[in-house]
């Protein structure tokens, strides 16, 4: 990437996180609605502490941090910068400001914009750009965070008014796409797409069986029929730990949603709206997704039997990615990304030769291969700019905060 389209995708991207903040009140800002969210306070900040902490503090000599205790205060989970204030407490941080947030936003935006004009070095470049994805990466997690805030007030604020009708004519039937049998190669193409996480990489090839996946994802209106066919009591159908989880969690449906007088609502950043059955579920653990996929008699694609249709099918148009400003699946037409990310069978795990980057940017990604699953696609809350189909997304089973949903496949006789 060149200096100046750098610093063209460096001012889109930070206005970008602002503009989402426009609809906020002072109060919004500081609100952490449970452990693994954050408040829109901290991810400004936050943002803001990557590019200072991994470009500024290291290429410029004489650069001076906005504050010193930005360091401790933003620092999300990198052992090799030091110390950080526990994640359990940032909705505890009246202080710094909202108004001195955005002082420190300007003054390392300043920094940057010089930097890019008079020490344009491929390095400092790079991580800038790593940099902005890390940013879009934040403008999902505070869409989504901010959701998760305001769907647990009793009063269910709206965020944002829906700015136009997207319908889609939606498919009549779940039709399956036959594929597998088969060599293919896996993970990014550097030639097709200049940036990628190292987790994307190195590419290299896997034997797919035959199987089949379907071309659009589960809808409200299937879910339903999961639910009214008692899918949430038969434990048959659920892995041991979901099983567990759902005793916990009292989970009777996916979160957001409600019922009143009979009737589904969900919640969404619109307001209240009845359940649409045409539109994909989303907000489902993987605990769900495999439950579901199992009383449908099928079970969950794995990412490579995703990624490979993926590439192979281009006739499928692409559903709701961040930059249509809904927030907020549609009904589904045969679509192959956005609207949701897609639960795979596959645990988040390094590709054969995978070496992550070098120094502290190294806990970016390989210190999470642990416990996780895959998830494929891209959502309403991801920017499009930011996606590609070999991106590797990934959460813990239980977490349904994100616009996670499902997409079925199947095995075929050999």
């Amino acid at each position: 990437m060149g200096c100046s389209s750098a610093l063209a995708q460096l001012e889109r991207v930070r206005k970008q996180t602002e503009r989402l903040c426009e609809p906020l009140e002072t109060e919004d800002y500081c609100i952490q609605p449970m452990v693994d969210a954050s408040p829109p306070k901290w991810h400004l900040a936050h943002t803001t502490w990557f590019f200072e902490t991994f470009v500024l503090k290291q290429a410029v000599p004489k650069y001076k941090a906005f504050h010193p205790a930005y360091e401790y205060l933003f620092n999300s989970y990198y052992e090799g910068v030091g110390t950080r204030h526990p994640r359990p407490e940032r909705g505890l941080l009246s202080r710094p400001l909202v108004s001195e947030v955005y002082e420190y936003r300007e003054h390392v935006d300043d920094a940057l914009r010089q930097l890019l004009r008079t020490s344009p070095e491929d390095e400092w470049v790079r991580r800038i750009e790593l940099g902005v994805h890390h940013e879009q990466q934040h403008q999902e997690l505070l869409v989504t965070d901010l959701k998760c805030n305001l769907g647990r007030n009793p009063i269910r604020p709206v965020y944002l008014e829906k700015t136009h009708d997207q319908r889609r004519k939606s498919a009549d039937r779940t039709a399956f796409i036959n594929d597998g049998g088969e060599m293919v190669n896996i993970g990014a193409e550097l030639d097709q797409n200049p940036f990628c996480f190292d987790n994307e990489l190195p590419r290299h090839a896997v034997w797919l069986a035959p199987y089949e996946i379907a071309d659009r994802l589960v809808t409200n209106g299937e879910y339903l029929e999961f639910i009214s066919d008692g899918g949430y009591e038969t434990v048959s159908l659920w892995l041991s730990d979901g099983w567990a989880e759902k005793i916990t969690r009292d989970w009777r449906a996916p979160e957001y949603w409600f019922q009143q007088d009979g009737q589904w609502f969900e919640y969404t950043l619109h307001g209240v709206a009845p359940v649409d059955a045409d539109i994909p579920v989303c907000h489902v653990s993987y605990y769900e997704a495999d439950a579901y996929a199992r009383w449908a008699n099928a079970r969950l694609p794995t990412e490579f039997e995703w990624e490979a249709t993926s590439q192979s099918t281009k006739n499928l148009e692409r559903g709701t990615f961040a930059d249509d400003a809904n927030f907020h699946p549609q009904p589904q037409s045969q679509t192959f990304s956005g609207d949701c990310w897609e639960w795979t069978s596959s645990s988040y795990a390094p590709y054969p030769g995978y070496q992550p980057l070098e120094g502290t940017l190294g806990e970016y990604n390989g210190k999470f291969m642990a416990n996780q699953y895959v998830l494929r696609g891209g959502s309403c809350a991801t920017p499009l700019s930011h996606y590609r189909n070999s991106y590797r997304n990934f959460f813990y089973s239980k977490d349904r905060w994100q616009f996670t949903g499902i997409r079925l496949g199947r095995n075929l006789d050999v």
